[in-house]
């Protein structure tokens, strides 16, 4: 089973100022609907609002096989949206409209066993209002010996605040098992861009497994004892929305389908990462290809036929 915790939001694409499509988004959201059309047992932890967009979002769950039951449905606000305006390079750029109530994420959370997964990001985990749930929640994972994968996913909108979060941040590493970040990621948070010395001065002190990002620029992975660079396959872009979170959604495929626990995190060999992150690049480049956040139907279908063990 892969748990993911995270935002929800309803994204609205525009490419020349024009609304081109509507879909329910979120980075941790993105990852896991991917994971649901390639029929990994999935659940997700989140919240909508109880109007027209949350119920939108709650049937687009249950029509991708995401299991729904921890998402909070709250009155008193509205379902938040997102505004990606593409650009020359079909690169976004975001603004957010939300209304939140003040009593959020009132959920009963899944229940966590041994070689269940974990994924969680973004803002929704380190904001100040939710993070004495979202911490609980990622303690409890932890504690039940799930494989925890954290996607920093920190924004620009959020620099202002990165002293205020570093804590949260610092925690959310410490619980982590695999780690990914972005070029984006660690120059709004450290001012940093060379991926050997953020592992070293920034991530090895928590755990070894990185994974590192860099748009159509090489991915990086450090482990306890190697590292390796891997070229991002040359696509025709139509959107880069989702790329770094069906790249996430690729990795944990890979890790699902080579059967990979937490303990069994330390043996895996070059070899074992070469497959894993070999599946990111692929989701990440089809997810590309396409003006919608995850990964096809068919492809996803198809996808597993041809990467089954």
């Amino acid at each position: 089973m892969v748990i993911g915790i995270g935002e929800t939001v309803f994204d609205i694409l525009f490419k020349d100022n024009t609304p081109v499509k509507a879909v329910p988004g979120g980075s941790v959201y993105n990852c896991i609907i991917s994971l649901g059309r390639c029929g990994v047992p999935t659940e997700f932890v989140s919240e909508v609002g109880d109007d027209r967009i949350g119920r939108i979002i709650l049937e687009h769950l249950r029509d991708n096989n995401v299991g729904s039951s921890a998402v909070c449905c709250f009155s008193g606000g509205k379902s938040p949206l997102a505004l990606a305006f593409l650009n020359e390079n079909n690169d976004a750029e975001y603004l957010f409209y939300k209304d939140y109530p003040n009593n959020r994420l009132e959920v009963e959370f899944p229940v966590i066993k041994p070689g269940d997964i974990v994924v969680y990001g973004s803002y929704f985990v380190l904001n100040p209002v939710l993070r004495n749930k979202t911490k609980a929640f990622l303690e409890y994972a932890h504690e039940q010996g799930a494989l925890l994968f954290y996607d920093i996913n920190f924004r620009q909108n959020h620099v202002t605040e990165r002293i205020k979060l570093a804590e949260a941040l610092i925690e959310n590493l410490e619980l982590a098992d695999i780690v990914r970040g972005s070029a984006d990621d660690f120059k709004y948070l450290y001012e940093m861009t060379d991926a050997a010395k953020i592992y070293n001065e920034k991530i090895k002190f928590y755990y070894h497994n990185f994974i590192f990002t860099s748009g159509g620029g090489d991915v990086r992975l450090f482990t306890r004892g190697a590292a390796a660079t891997y070229p991002v396959p040359q696509v025709k872009v139509v959107s880069t929305v989702g790329a770094g979170d069906n790249f996430n959604a690729g990795v944990l495929y890979g890790l699902v389908n080579a059967g990979v626990s937490r303990e069994e995190l330390s043996q895996l060999t070059a070899a074992d990462w070469d497959n894993i992150i070999s599946k990111g690049l692929d989701f990440s480049a089809h997810a590309c290809t396409l003006i919608e956040n995850y990964v096809d139907k068919e492809w996803a279908r198809n996808y597993v036929k041809e990467n089954s063990l």
